[in-house]
């Protein structure tokens, strides 16, 4: 297998972690998407959306990180990324996706070079909406992990698919200054995933092309 990825991006973050927690071996391809490498030359050619990560397994590339996860974890069942049941996948899925889907769209790099290039925002205001959507978004996501019975991890005493996509979040958050105070669920999920090798094997500071 091939992971083309850039160590800062959450979504290669997602797909690092569930690499690491499944012990899968990969072959490390970084992209730099802050200089571009994803919208020109080789990388351009292989990706059809120009987007990171990617997975090369078996003759097949596989584009977004939801996608990719949940084809590691049908061809790679154990350990399960997501509950056995329809309820428990449900959940877990809406929980990936409120970040997958709904803070992290708001807030990629696509997205803050734009804001900064096309509508001349400033820094300061640029980090300002940063901060918003992700403290909008990790507030719904801590009333989601209320409806739902305690445990170590987002769902239950396994890490799972939620787990994947909340640590990503959480690292860029902090790169940000969010303010992640008085969210103890999503906390206490972090540093429980952050106690497990798997997820400081795939954290950005370990990846090939880190930078500080």
């Amino acid at each position: 297998m091939k992971l083309h990825n850039y160590f800062r991006s959450s979504s290669s973050f997602r797909v690092r972690i569930a690499l690491s927690l499944k012990g899968l071996d990969y072959e490390y391809v970084p992209v730099h998407i802050a200089r571009g490498e994803h919208r020109t030359g080789p990388y351009a050619a292989l990706s059809a959306d120009k987007l990171v990560p990617m997975l090369e397994d078996e003759g097949e590339r596989f584009s977004q990180s939801m996608a990719i996860i949940e084809y590691l974890d049908e061809t790679h069942p154990e350990p399960p990324l997501l509950p056995s049941d329809p309820v428990g996948r449900a959940h877990v899925r809406a929980l990936a996706q409120s970040i997958a889907c709904e803070i992290h769209p708001l807030n990629n790099l696509r997205v803050l070079k734009y804001l900064v290039k096309d509508l001349k925002l400033d820094d300061e205001a640029k980090n300002a909406w940063y901060r918003h959507w992700v403290r909008d978004g990790m507030e719904a996501f801590e009333r989601q992990l209320a409806l739902h019975p305690g445990g170590t991890f987002c769902y239950g005493n396994t890490p799972t698919l939620a787990d994947c996509c909340l640590v990503p979040q959480i690292f860029n958050g902090r790169r940000f200054d969010c303010d992640f105070s008085g969210l103890p669920r999503s906390m206490a999920a972090f540093d429980a995933c952050m106690q497990l090798e798997a997820f400081q094997r795939a954290q950005p500071s370990q990846a090939p092309d880190a930078e500080a």
